[in-house]
């Protein structure tokens, strides 16, 4: 509340379907919010994603709602992304509520339970929107999902509860985007028809004016007004993806070759995202049925949600084999987190936290075994590596605790503790530590072991593209229009 019996300027932005752009059209209106000077605050009522960032109070929130603080020049907090769902298997998903685990549920079992977590959500929503002068509510999917509105709090049924207006977006780049806005319309409720104020165009390539006659057509069908025709936004890579659609494929042509294999349940891929834009990096993401590149330099096996049923989709794949024919030919190898513990001997699962109890072979890359246990380990974490002694920082999110022999040889100290493994040959290495890649210091250490050398300055980076994404929105959109709406709630 703005003060006393007003209500804080909100706005809703919902798309029309996944990947649409809502998560930077966010965080480019956050930046340029913010920059007029006004408080603001982002929100996300439910996510579903595997790419997780941990929050100073050791919660876990979405990695999107993670840069659309960070657009606002905040510090993340577990009440921007108050349920977080992350997929372990193609039915089922680890349920956080609040920043911590709450259960694990079936999809058709969270869709019987999911309005019991309305009242949290309404709470955080509460939280979030207490002393800001505007909050911006991503939706998430899209509301034309009617199949899920009973009990929905990701769109339509959290705008309701909280009366929020709704900016809705659409991706013309995907093609059909008037199709979309209009069907999107058609399937929604009366009441829900009137929430939505306008709509915005993403994505857009060519000359604008083109598609004036699109415009026109969309509002004679609906009855929303356009806020604006959003241009294509090339740097838009350069920032961390929300899900694994952004993982279709590699970047550069740098000397360095990093082979990624794509994991079924890949997790906390933004750890690429540096390697992404280094010219001295060509990273090669390796989709399932193709072989690990014979001249990679590195492969680096990224976190995942199961690291039981990833070995399995890894040995599926013949990667196993790959990655056995890289060590003998010298090659490196990196796992950070889950990837981590699969070069291990062993990987044990006594509580069936990720399936049946028991302990399955891992690929014996490096000489440690790992135990999966309840308790999860949630921290920001900052140290040493301890090759070069190299500052690095990052972040902890996993369960299961790895010891073994080359745990003698720790790849980084972390806040006073050794972290991590190096085989004897310091060849094959696994770490815990997941943004490894986002210090600069080490990165540039870990390049020049390939003789190489960075260029980019990661953190100062990321601000400047966020700087873009706002002026590029400034240009295309009807600010003080969304401004408006917002502030009619």
């Amino acid at each position: 509340m703005t003060a006393e019996g007003t209500r804080t300027p909100a706005l809703m932005i919902q798309g029309t379907g996944s990947n649409v752009g809502k998560s930077l059209i966010v965080a480019g209106l956050a930046r340029l919010f913010a920059d007029r000077g006004l408080k603001v605050r982002p929100f996300k009522p439910q996510n579903m994603s595997n790419n997780a960032a941990v929050t100073a109070d050791g919660g876990e929130i979405g990695r999107a709602q993670a840069l659309q603080a960070r657009a606002c020049r905040l510090a993340p907090s577990v009440h921007m992304n108050p349920v977080l769902l992350k997929p372990e298997t193609d039915t089922g998903a680890q349920v956080i509520v609040q920043g911590r685990r709450v259960a694990t549920l079936r999809a058709r079992d969270y869709g019987s339970r999911k309005a019991e977590l309305l009242p949290k959500v309404l709470e955080s929503f509460s939280e979030i929107e207490s002393g800001a002068d505007l909050v911006l509510v991503e939706g998430a999917g899209s509301p034309a999902e009617i199949n899920l509105r009973a009990g929905d709090i990701a769109n339509m049924g959290f705008a309701e509860a909280a009366d929020l207006p709704v900016l809705l977006v659409g991706d013309i780049d995907r093609g059909g985007v008037i199709a979309s806005l209009v069907g999107t319309h058609a399937v929604l409720e009366e009441a829900e028809r009137r929430r939505i104020k306008a709509f915005l165009i993403n994505r857009f390539r060519g000359e604008v004016a083109l598609f004036d006659r699109g415009l026109a057509e969309i509002a004679a069908r609906t009855g929303w007004t356009s806020a604006g025709v959003v241009p294509w936004f090339a740097e838009a890579a350069r920032l961390p993806a929300e899900d694994a659609l952004g993982l279709a494929e590699g970047q550069g042509s740098g000397p360095v070759k990093v082979a990624v294999p794509v994991l079924a349940r890949i997790a906390n891929f933004d750890d690429l995202n540096p390697l992404r834009q280094e010219e001295a990096v060509t990273l090669v993401l390796v989709q399932p049925g193709e072989a690990l590149p014979g001249d990679a330099d590195v492969v680096l096996l990224p976190g995942t949600k199961s690291t039981v049923g990833d070995l399995a989709f890894l040995r599926a794949q013949g990667w196993d084999i790959d990655l056995a024919a890289h060590r003998r030919r010298g090659g490196r190898i990196l796992g950070l987190c889950g990837g981590y513990q699969m070069l291990g001997r062993t990987v044990s699962d006594p509580h069936g936290i990720e399936g049946p109890a028991g302990t399955v072979e891992g690929l014996g890359l490096l000489e440690v075994d790992t135990v999966l246990t309840p308790d999860k380990t949630l921290v920001e974490a900052h140290g040493l590596h301890r090759p070069t002694g190299v500052p690095v920082s990052g972040y902890e999110i996993h369960i299961g605790r790895t010891v073994g022999p080359d745990c003698a040889r720790p790849l980084v100290d972390l806040d006073g503790r050794p972290d991590g493994a190096l085989s004897a040959d310091g060849r094959v290495a696994g770490t815990y530590l997941h943004g490894l890649f986002g210090s600069d210091a080490f990165r540039g250490a870990w390049l020049a072991g390939f003789g190489a050398a960075s260029t980019l300055a990661y953190d100062a980076g990321t601000d400047a593209v966020l700087d873009r994404l706002a002026a590029h929105l400034q240009a295309a959109v009807d600010i003080d229009r969304v401004l408006d709406i917002a502030r009619s709630r």
